[in-house]
């Protein structure tokens, strides 16, 4: 369907357009909780022996068969059987320490906001496929298509997630982030039609998954009629916001491959994911009452004015979407009176980084013959970090999303007109060190965006040790380099992560240490991490005095 004319028009299409399709996206946002645990094939001997019930752990051998896809299973049958037995587990990623590890810590704060994620989402792949190898084997041989992307039983191979949410103001919106970020990209891949990267081109239709739930006409209303939203919503620097993957809004004039970056791109939706999580986020926020409001109900002369007198954001023909409730906790029933945020407004906000992992075969990417595919969404001054494996350096993908940035700045000064340096030398605008963040409703209009800075990497077999996600509690007390030694010391994801995060929180003076998470993932070269650059010796001297000056009782009479 073509739907064109004023916004106004675009917004009664998509209405009519999300009621057509109202129960697949209701499916898609009730069908499960985050996956915190990974899918693996393991041999049947390295599971613990049931003497009580011995094929226990067992699935049937056609299950149990990695690589093969539903298309194959014929060829599958008709080949002999597999020489080894293997079991499909269930690994959670957060207790593997040795391919994960998170480390938190308040610092000298009362309590903490920072919160983290990691596990697997659902969908499409998007790595680089692999070309076929000349001297690949005959189909019909054992081993042949090397060079093929392989299906799990499942489909495309598991996509990683990681992600954290640095809260400032409170915990509720890094709490939602949490809860419900990987969701919106999750909805939104299927409402765009993302499609596998691995899909070959002469698929048969029978094999090929089906088109998303929007046409390409309908994504591109989707995108114009997000970006209207905020115009009508907020106002403001919104008045001409265009974002930079949004092929519909940008016409292919600041896009960077115009020629290559679809509707239903992997950039675009994570762009869409992020603007539609922050402006549900902050409508629901602006149509709750102040304290002041509440009070006033009282007066019987107060009590005449609008409830809405407050409200910067509202307007009487969108109500804030008070339906949109946060996931529950485990073990405990929906609470349908909840609202996103809490039921007071909630004027913080929270910055956001994620990490999404995809393979073009069923092997992991920490596998040191593994390629892979890195995709960074990144909002605000969280980080990530990897670790090459040749030299020893940090690679960041993120910058910090402050007013000192020159990206920033010239995005903002046209409407920020309160930039600032406060007495540290750090520049700030209306207050914030952020010009990027969820939440922040007060901000809006003077630019302050969740739209994500996003960053695509293909990775070689075994090119990086380890990728790092780090909150500013770290990453202000630490440079890179330094995060990056401190976790090649360690033995195993997990006493890494725990080791940068004590680091920080040591080296901070004394009533400065902020929350501090730190999240380490195993990558290829984890077993090499040692060898380029000569280990961690680059910054050894410089760790070592910081630690002794950080132990001095007089550091504080300075």
């Amino acid at each position: 369907m073509k739907h064109h004319g004023t916004p106004y028009s675009i917004r009664n299409a998509l209405r009519t357009l999300f009621a057509e399709h109202q129960p697949i996206i209701r499916t898609v946002s009730q069908r499960r909780v985050f996956h915190e645990y990974f899918v693996t094939h393991l041999p049947s001997s390295s599971l613990a022996p049931d003497k009580q019930s011995p094929n226990h752990h067992r699935l049937p051998r056609d299950e149990s068969s990695p690589h093969a896809g539903l298309s194959q299973r014929a060829a599958r049958l008709a080949q002999p059987a597999p020489s080894r037995d293997t079991t499909i587990v269930r690994i959670p990623i957060k207790s593997a320490k040795h391919h994960f590890g998170a480390g938190v810590s308040r610092g000298s704060r009362p309590y903490n906001e920072d919160t983290y994620q990691a596990g697997t989402i659902e969908i499409p792949a998007f790595a680089k496929r692999q070309p076929v190898s000349v001297s690949r084997r005959s189909p019909g041989s054992r081993g042949g298509g090397e060079g093929q992307a392989a299906k799990s039983e499942s489909g495309d191979p598991q996509v990683f997630y990681f992600g954290v949410f640095d809260g400032h103001g409170g915990s509720e919106c890094s709490e939602f982030l949490r809860d419900r970020l990987h969701g919106y990209v999750e909805e939104a891949a299927l409402l765009f039609g993302m499609e596998s990267s691995l899909k070959a081109e002469t698929m048969d239709e029978t094999d090929s998954t089906e088109g998303g739930v929007m046409g390409e006409q309908d994504a591109e209303d989707l995108q114009k009629g997000l970006i209207s939203d905020w115009k009508e919503t907020v106002g403001g620097y919104f008045k001409r916001f265009k974002p930079e993957y949004f092929p519909a809004v940008t016409n292919g004039k600041s896009a960077p491959t115009p020629s290559t970056l679809p509707n239903n791109s992997v950039e675009t939706v994570l762009t869409y994911a992020f603007l539609k999580a922050d402006l549900e986020f902050t409508k629901s926020q602006a149509s709750k009452h102040t304290e002041d409001q509440r009070s006033s109900l009282d007066d019987p002369v107060l009590s005449d004015r609008p409830l809405n007198d407050d409200d910067v954001l509202f307007h009487p023909d969108r109500p804030a979407s008070q339906n949109l409730r946060a996931r529950p906790k485990k073990g405990s029933s929906p609470d349908l009176s909840a609202p996103i945020g809490g039921s007071q407004r909630f004027k913080g906000g929270s910055t956001a980084s994620i990490a999404m992992i995809s393979t073009p075969s069923p092997t992991p990417f920490w596998n040191p013959a593994s390629p892979s595919t890195l995709i960074a969404a990144h909002v605000g001054d969280t980080r990530i970090l990897l670790c090459r494996t040749n030299d020893g350096k940090a690679y960041p993908l993120t910058t910090n999303h402050h007013p000192d940035a020159p990206i920033e700045a010239t995005r903002l000064r046209r409407y920020a007109a309160t930039f600032v340096t406060d007495s540290f030398g750090e520049e700030r605008m209306g207050g914030l060190a952020n010009t990027r963040a969820f939440g922040d409703i007060g901000s809006k209009r003077i630019g302050v965006s969740a739209e994500p800075q996003i960053t695509r990497l293909d990775l070689l077999p075994a090119e990086f040790s380890f990728l790092v996600l780090v909150s500013d509690g770290v990453s202000g007390h630490l440079d890179d380099q330094e995060i990056v030694d401190v976790v090649k010391e360690a033995k195993t994801p997990e006493q890494g992560s725990k080791d940068v995060v004590s680091f920080a929180t040591e080296v901070a003076e004394s009533g400065e240490a902020d929350n501090a998470t730190c999240l380490v993932v195993r990558m290829g070269g984890w077993e090499r991490r040692a060898e380029g650059g000569g280990g961690s010796i680059g910054t050894q001297e410089q760790r070592n005095f910081r630690k002794n000056e950080a132990a001095d009782p007089r550091r504080g009479r300075r």
